[in-house]
C-alpha cells in the first residue's frame, strides 16, 4: 500500500520520460494500466524481453488504437480512470480519437497528462528532438562542462527525466489532488524544454544576484573550485570532493596536505573563497 493506492491511471505507452513518470506513480501505489501498441507487444510470452525498462509494477493490455475496437476499449478504460497519460507528438492523440476534449467529455474528473519535448504549440512543437536539444535551448547545456572546453551533456538525465518525467508525475499528483477536492479534471501539459529551464532556477537566481558567471567552469559549483571537483587517484579511479561549508572545508584540509604546501612555500594560506587562487590551490591539491 502506497500513498497513491486507490488511484487508477491509464498509461498509453510511449518511450523514456512518460513511462518513467508512470513507473514513479506505480511505485507510490497507483494502479497503472499500460496500453501497449499491438505490434509492440511480446505476444503474451512471459519469457520475451520487456519492451520498456520502465514498465515494472503495472498491468498491460495491447491494443490497436487505429481500429474502432481498440479505441473503444481504451476509452472504456479512461472512463473508469482517475488519470490518463500519453507522450505522443502534438496532435497524435487527437487524431487517434483520445485527445483531452474527448476523454474529459466521457470523464469530467479525469486528469489528462501529456509529455512532449517542445510543448503542444510553438515553432518547434512538431520538430523531433532529444534531451541534448531540449537542455540546449533551455539554457542548461551552456553551463555544463569545464572552463575552456565545449559543453558536456550529462547523459539524458536533465531533460528527459528530471525536467520531463519527474515533473509530469509531480503535475499529475497535484492535479489529482485538485480533482479530489473540486471534482474537476484538467490537462497537465509537461514539456521537457520548460522543465529543464525550471531546473535552472538556482542558477538564474545566483546570476541575478551577481553570484554566477556565464563563463562555464568558473563558478562555485561547476568545477572552478579546488573544494568541489573530482580528482584522479593513484589507482586510476576518481574521488569526488564537495567541501563547501567551513566545517567541511576544515575536514578537507585536515585530510590533505594543502596547508603544508603553503608552509613549505613560505606563503600565507589563501582563504577558501579567494577565487583568484582557486586554480593554484586546485593544482596543489
Amino acid at each position: 500500500m502506497g500513498p497513491l493506492s486507490g488511484l487508477k491511471i491509464v498509461e498509453v505507452a510511449g518511450i523514456g520520460p512518460a513511462p518513467f513518470a508512470a513507473m514513479m506513480l506505480s511505485d507510490m501505489g497507483a494502479d497503472v494500466i499500460r496500453v501497449d501498441r499491438l505490434e509492440n507487444s511480446n505476444g503474451g510470452d512471459p519469457a520475451a524481453p520487456p519492451s520498456d525498462i520502465f514498465n515494472r509494477g503495472r498491468r498491460s493490455i495491447a491494443l490497436n488504437l487505429k481500429s474502432a475496437g481498440g479505441l473503444k476499449t481504451l476509452l472504456d478504460l479512461i472512463g473508469q480512470a482517475d488519470a490518463v497519460m500519453e507522450g505522443f507528438r502534438p496532435g497524435v492523440a487527437e487524431r487517434l480519437g483520445f485527445g483531452p476534449e474527448v476523454c474529459q467529455e466521457i470523464n469530467p474528473k479525469l486528469v489528462y497528462g501529456r509529455m512532449t519535448g517542445w510543448g503542444q504549440d510553438g515553432p518547434y512543437a512538431l520538430t523531433a528532438g532529444h534531451d541534448i536539444n531540449y537542455i540546449a535551448l533551455a539554457g542548461v547545456l551552456a553551463h555544463l562542462g569545464r572552463e575552456g572546453e565545449k559543453p558536456t551533456p550529462p547523459i539524458n538525465l536533465v531533460g528527459d527525466f528530471g525536467g520531463g518525467g519527474m515533473l509530469l508525475a509531480f503535475g499529475l499528483v497535484c492535479a489529482l489532488l485538485e480533482a479530489g477536492r473540486s471534482g474537476q479534471g484538467q490537462v497537465v501539459d509537461a514539456a521537457m524544454v520548460d522543465g529543464s529551464a525550471s531546473l535552472m532556477t538556482m542558477v538564474w537566481g545566483f546570476k541575478a544576484m551577481g553570484m554566477w558567471s556565464d563563463d562555464r567552469g568558473t563558478n562555485l559549483l561547476d568545477t572552478a573550485t579546488h573544494f568541489y571537483d573530482t580528482y584522479e587517484c593513484a589507482d586510476g579511479n576518481f574521488v569526488s570532493i564537495g567541501s563547501i561549508e567551513p566545517q567541511f572545508y576544515a575536514e578537507l584540509l585536515k585530510h590533505t596536505n594543502l596547508e603544508q604546501v603553503y608552509v613549505d612555500l613560505g606563503e600565507p594560506m589563501p582563504t577558501q573563497m579567494d577565487k583568484a587562487k582557486w586554480p593554484e590551490m586546485k593544482a596543489h591539491l
